[in-house]
């Protein structure tokens, strides 16, 4: 696995966003089949590979036939590569800060106004 100069090393999560969290549920643990994904003993969203898939209800906009997943990426340290971003002039739109207790979760936007978050810890 390839890890950047910033220190990304890979796609970690991808939210989704939902109406009907039930219904999402049953579409991608039954309908799909795939294998729930668990975090300090709760259910967090599906694995795909070593992916996430989690499913994001009011937070996190409106479904739409249009692509609209978070992408969130693993890095070696949130904070290192946040300084690094900076140092290089990119826009940082959600500063670093503690997750759950356990993970340090950012965001940066790309050349186009993007939003990709990133992450270090777990």
């Amino acid at each position: 696995m390839g890890t950047s100069t910033l220190g990304l090393k890979r796609v970690k999560v991808i939210a989704l966003a939902v109406q009907d969290p039930a219904r999402a549920n049953r579409f991608y643990g039954t309908t799909l089949g795939l294998e729930p994904a668990m975090e300090n003993g709760e259910p967090v969203g599906f694995l795909l590979g070593d992916i996430v898939l989690m499913l994001k209800d009011g937070w996190y906009g409106t479904p739409t036939a249009e692509p609209n997943p978070r992408i969130t990426l693993e890095c070696t340290d949130a904070l290192a590569t946040q300084a690094a971003l900076r140092a290089q002039e990119v826009t940082i739109s959600d500063a670093v800060e503690r997750y759950d207790g356990t993970f340090l979760v950012g965001a940066f936007l790309d050349s186009e106004g993007n939003k990709l978050w990133f992450c270090s810890g777990g």
